[in-house]
């Protein structure tokens, strides 16, 4: 087995972050003159910024990804026994292009659909493991999709981009009577959530209309893990990072997803240059004329946790993601 080094999640030992009040760090976000400090950092620091278990403060870094793992499939099991699933719904004809579908016990002509799309950097964790934030949502009338999409080494960030986007094709085209479409990913599901939202629909024929998007712990610029453990399995290249990156794609954001409120939310122990990467995209969003965007520092919090309490009705998200969807 290799080191858990090499885990795409990282352990390594944490450090204690300073944090600021919301409006008063607001102020200090960095300017473009600042924004490629990652560049400065040798490879071992750069790979500390980019592993999430070194940050948490509740437990060691192999305790807090066996945690993890064990809440997202309690918390799935747990869903399963309180909706209506239908798993393995295709969305193509690959092996991994499946989906799992929560639905309500209830009937309601308000029916909103979220579609999650889980993280693990491109290469962990599944749709098996990705059914939890259905546990409150269910009993509001919401229906959950989880996305399965093929993970590197199988899968390259091309092929997980474009699976991500058919399978919402495939939702709006299997379930067009759903008040509202709205998108949930964490982490690197939270850069496939924003890739989402920068598509180009009319390659689809397709206009998905999305009305919400919460993007929790996400990267949306992908050079700064080019030269990092993340990066083994994945093999991007510049010009791969580039056009698969949602900081380079905010025009095209606008053009297709103007009407979607879009959430950009941060774990209070996420490392610095996580922090950054949410804190710059929302910066990016925020400037750009006509757009809908809040960013969210969420408290007492980890890379994490921030979406394991997801199963939890009262967790500020969850109330937060309700609220979008007029069901709080």
């Amino acid at each position: 087995m290799k080191p858990f080094l090499l885990h795409p999640y990282n352990v390594l030992q944490h450090k204690v972050l300073c944090v600021v009040p919301i409006r008063v760090y607001l102020l200090l976000l960095p300017s473009r003159a600042t924004m490629s400090r990652w560049k400065d950092m040798n490879k071992d620091e750069l790979e500390r910024q980019f592993s999430p278990s070194q940050w948490s403060h509740r437990m060691s870094g192999d305790d807090v990804i066996k945690s993890h793992v064990t809440a997202l499939k309690e918390g799935t099991q747990l869903a399963r026994g309180l909706a209506q699933t239908l798993l393995n719904v295709p969305y193509g004809e690959g092996e991994g292009e499946k989906l799992d579908v929560y639905v309500p016990t209830t009937t309601s002509l308000d029916v909103p659909l979220v579609i999650y799309l889980h993280g693990g950097y491109w290469q962990f964790l599944s749709k098996e493991e990705s059914g939890f934030m259905a546990v409150p949502l269910v009993h509001k009338g919401v229906v959950v999709v989880a996305v399965g999409y093929d993970i590197a080494p199988k899968g390259n960030m091309d092929v997980m981009v474009s699976q991500v986007q058919r399978s919402v094709v495939s939702v709006v085209q299997q379930y067009s009577h759903i008040s509202g479409l709205y998108l949930c990913g964490h982490s690197a599901g939270a850069h496939l959530a924003a890739m989402i939202l920068s598509t180009d629909w009319s390659q689809y024929s397709v206009n998905p209309q999305i009305k919400g998007a919460f993007l929790v712990s996400g990267i949306y610029d992908l050079l700064p893990i080019l030269s990092t453990y993340v990066n083994e399995p994945l093999k991007m290249t510049e010009e791969v990072a580039l056009r698969n990156s949602p900081s380079q794609l905010v025009p095209q954001l606008k053009l297709s997803s103007s009407n979607c409120d879009i959430v950009v939310a941060m774990a209070q122990n996420d490392s610095p240059e996580f922090r950054k990467q949410s804190e710059d995209y929302y910066k990016a969003l925020e400037s750009t004329e006509g757009l809908k965007v809040t960013l969210e520092d969420v408290p007492n919090t980890d890379h994490f946790n921030i979406i394991e309490q997801l199963v939890d009705g009262d967790y500020h998200l969850t109330q937060l993601l309700l609220k979008m969807m007029g069901k709080s």
